[in-house]
């Protein structure tokens, strides 16, 4: 049997997952690095929090496993997307903290690319929006407020990357300057359509090219680990970001699959095929991982704040001891008593677009309960995916296909039975989670593997995919649309 190491690097942790070659879990391990909050609507990670975090998992990994290293055939890498380094070419060291993909602070500057009239030209060249969740603007931010940056950066002497960039830099000695495609989509810089970085875009925000890594599909030669840092050579074949590395896990490799990753966010995306479609709903349009010469496209919606509630009801409020708990406190109450939350805490995402917006709770009475807030906090992670997911079926009917009828889903919060319930019941589909949840890895470990050659085609990574429990909604349709209803109130009485 063969073995593939899948580097998880996350907003709140990173994990290293070694899978068995049928796409079991062997072993694997996972620590949290601290979240950097300079002020309201900024997040920061250390970069090198990020690394050595990333570097003692698979430590760990490599430590609790009787697996003979020379069995690993490969190195996926995943990674949450957006979050914004810049680092010195000839010393590797950052000239500021990673900007997280959650972070608001640079609204302003999407107001001034507004102003110029460059929302449809940022549109139909990136997919995108204009909106301080990319990293084209976070990276002008970093130029903008790093006494000396923009002249290092003129002179070649800095080099930006998302955090597989940053990853692949560090584990291979700064040999490779690489990223793939489905980060690449995520910048604002990328023109999804020609594959190339785009000259226009970084005039724009007075980016340098040389400040960019080469961008390649997502199953390629991306480098090799260098066997002084982790202790083996292995190739790097994989990467991914994590919302089209959990496609690739889900096997969702035709048009009209959908998936949604309930992590500190939530992702929904919907395999489009080999055109990138625009949304007429407030969705974005964004390439998936990519093997093999042909690109895929998908329909994404992103919820800022999903299992990130649950950590404010731990950490914030104090209302339980562990995430875990939250299940049982919210079962404890048969609804949420008329509580409807909106936990827009670094704004709302697709398909509102709201940067600006702050969180609320509405419906209180002499009678809610913190039972009933948990409740509610769980229910805001449905509802916002039911969005989503109402929207992307309105684009997909619009562009002549279906709408979505099963969401597979994966990711921290699908393991909560409770919530998986509320989804179905909300958005009226089919819920599946497969045995595997850990698919954002699994993503990234396929794409290794079919670099290597354990796998010969998605035909036989389909055939690995295996459902642990269907979800069927119970709700009438009445009940669901007026849940909706409260729900477009509360978001409504934001603005």
């Amino acid at each position: 049997m063969s073995y593939l190491i899948a580097l998880d690097q996350g907003t709140t942790s990173s994990r290293a997952i070694l899978f068995k070659d049928n796409g079991d879990i062997a072993a694997s391990a996972q620590q949290e690095f601290e979240q950097i909050f300079p002020n309201p609507g900024w997040v920061e990670h250390d970069p090198f929090a990020i690394w050595n975090t990333q570097l003692a998992v698979l430590a760990k990994v490599l430590g609790t496993s009787d697996i003979n290293p020379s069995d690993i055939a490969g190195v996926g890498i995943t990674n949450q997307r957006e979050t914004t380094l810049v680092w010195h070419r000839r010393t590797g060291q950052p000239i500021y903290n990673a900007i997280v993909w959650q972070d608001r602070r640079t609204t302003s500057i999407c107001g001034g690319l507004r102003d110029k009239g460059l929302l449809d030209t940022v549109r139909s060249k990136t997919g995108l929006l204009l909106d301080p969740y990319f990293s084209g603007t976070k990276i002008r931010w970093i130029l903008d407020h790093v006494d000396g940056a923009q002249a290092l950066a003129d002179q070649g002497d800095l080099v930006f990357g998302t955090v597989d960039t940053w990853l692949i830099w560090q584990l291979t000695s700064g040999k490779r300057h690489v990223t793939d495609v489905s980060n690449a989509a995520r910048t604002m810089l990328f023109n999804i359509h020609t594959g190339q970085w785009d000259d226009s875009l970084l005039a724009e925000l007075n980016i340098p090219r040389s400040m960019l890594p080469e961008v390649l599909a997502s199953s390629a030669e991306f480098g090799f680990t260098d066997a002084n840092i982790v202790g083996h050579r292995w190739p790097i074949g994989g990467v991914a970001g994590d919302q089209q590395s959990a496609v690739f896990g889900q096997t969702c490799f035709e048009p009209g699959q959908a998936k949604n990753t309930y992590g500190t966010g939530c992702f929904m995306l919907m395999h489009t095929g080999d055109q990138g479609l625009a949304s007429a709903n407030g969705l974005i349009t964004t390439r998936l991982a990519q093997w093999g010469a042909t690109p895929s496209y998908a329909l994404e919606g992103s919820v800022f704040m999903g299992g990130a509630v649950v950590q404010w009801l731990r950490d914030g409020l104090g209302a339980i001891d562990a995430s875990a708990d939250v299940q049982a406190l919210a079962s404890s109450v048969p609804d949420s008593g008329g509580v409807i939350m909106v936990p827009a805490f670094t704004g709302l995402g697709a398909p509102y677009w709201l940067p600006d917006a702050q969180g609320s709770i509405t419906g209180l009475s002499r009678g809610t309960t913190m039972a009933h807030i948990a409740r509610a906090a769980l229910e805001s992670i449905a509802l916002q995916s039911t969005a989503l997911l109402q929207a992307m079926s309105k684009d997909a009917l619009c562009h002549g296909g279906q709408a979505v009828t099963e969401l597979r889903v994966d990711g921290g919060a699908c393991v909560n039975d409770l919530l998986m319930q509320m989804q179905a019941d909300l958005a009226g589909v089919s819920v599946v989670r497969p045995q595997v949840v850990e698919t954002t890895a699994l993503g990234a470990a396929y794409l290794a593997g079919l670099h290597v050659g354990i796998y010969q085609d998605l035909n036989q990574l389909k055939s690995q995919w295996r459902v642990q429990r269907v979800f069927e909604p119970q709700w009438s349709t009445d009940q669901a649309q007026a849940k909706m209803a409260q729900w477009e109130r509360a978001v409504a009485a934001l603005t």
